[in-house]
This record gives C-alpha cells, sequence and structure tokens, in this order.
C-alpha cells in the first residue's frame, strides 16, 4: 500500500479513482476543433483551429464542458494550414509553441517591429516570455500541429500588438 505525500486538493478530496481518471483523461478524437477560438482566427493568414486539453486558453472562450480543468496551466494542439499562423501578440504569462508535426516559423519582435524569426520541425519548441511580442505562421505546403501551453490555469485573452485586432477581443467574446 502506497503513501500519497502530498494531499489532493479539496474538490478531490473524496473523489474515486474511476472519477479521477474519467475527468483527468482527454482523447484527441473527442475534441472538436475551433476555428473560431481566437478573433483573429477569422482573418486570412491567421486561420487556425484550436483543440483544447487543459483549461480554456488564451481564446477567452472559459466553456469548460469536457475539457480537463487546468490548475496552473492550458494545454491545446493547434491545427495550422499552410499559409496561416497567428498574429503578433503578447500574455501577461509564458507561452509555449512545442512542434508536433510538420514545420512551422516562430517569431518575437519588439515595439519598433524588429522582428527575428527561426523555422522548427517536430520535437522543437519556443518558450515566450511572458509581454514579449510573439506567434507563428505556417510558410510550408503541409498542415502543422503545435502543442500550445500557457503559463496559467486561466490566462487573460491575447493581447494583440495590431490595435485593430485588440478591440475586436471584446465583441469576440460576446458573439
Amino acid at each position: 500500500m502506497g503513501i500519497a505525500r502530498h494531499p489532493r486538493p479539496p474538490e478531490l478530496q473524496d473523489a474515486t479513482l474511476e472519477q479521477i481518471m474519467d475527468r483527468y483523461v482527454a482523447r484527441f478524437g473527442d475534441r472538436v476543433p475551433d476555428w473560431n477560438a481566437f478573433s483573429d482566427a477569422n482573418i486570412e493568414g491567421y486561420r487556425r483551429a484550436q483543440h483544447r486539453f487543459i483549461g480554456a486558453g488564451a481564446s477567452g472562450k472559459h466553456d469548460d464542458a469536457g475539457i480537463v480543468p487546468a490548475g496552473n496551466f492550458t494545454l491545446s494542439i493547434m491545427l495550422v494550414p499552410p499559409g496561416q499562423g497567428n498574429a503578433p501578440h503578447t500574455h501577461e504569462v509564458e507561452e509555449v509553441f512545442f512542434i508536433l508535426q510538420g514545420r512551422c516559423v516562430v517569431f518575437i519582435e519588439d515595439e519598433d517591429g524588429n522582428r527575428l524569426s527561426k523555422e522548427l520541425g517536430p520535437w522543437e519548441m519556443i518558450s515566450c516570455p511572458a509581454g514579449v511580442i510573439h506567434g507563428y505562421v505556417n510558410e510550408t505546403e503541409e498542415p502543422c500541429h503545435l502543442q500550445v501551453v500557457l503559463g496559467r490555469g486561466r490566462p487573460d485573452v491575447a493581447g494583440f500588438a495590431d490595435q485593430s485586432l485588440f478591440e475586436r477581443r471584446e465583441a469576440h467574446l460576446q458573439g
């Protein structure tokens, strides 16, 4: 018989192992790709689908049905078609892009528009620090799947560097 060296969180104090397993396992086949997860996702060049696994993520949509509850981070898989990516943005916490399949170009930039980019392939990643403008684009002819992790269970909505995209955030959250 083993001894749990750390206490369970209050919401799991009386949970059975079956209840824990049912609530904390998520399968890719059960995820529904959300092509409208972000306010920029309906703009050519920024089209991508989010498959949410843990937490609500940076889309600002906090519908948790079928999503593993977040503690201190979120996790999702993005499907990025050829020629698409996301708009330059920041977060109040770090964000990681980990390439699972395909290739994409990740970038960081400053407020003067200076940009550094690197192409990444499978099993390569970038960790974008809080407050640093960043993003990615798939410049290949093949789809790219990347894992996205944000360092907070319920992060603030992405802070788009482009003012017009930033202003669209609230309308997106209402829709």
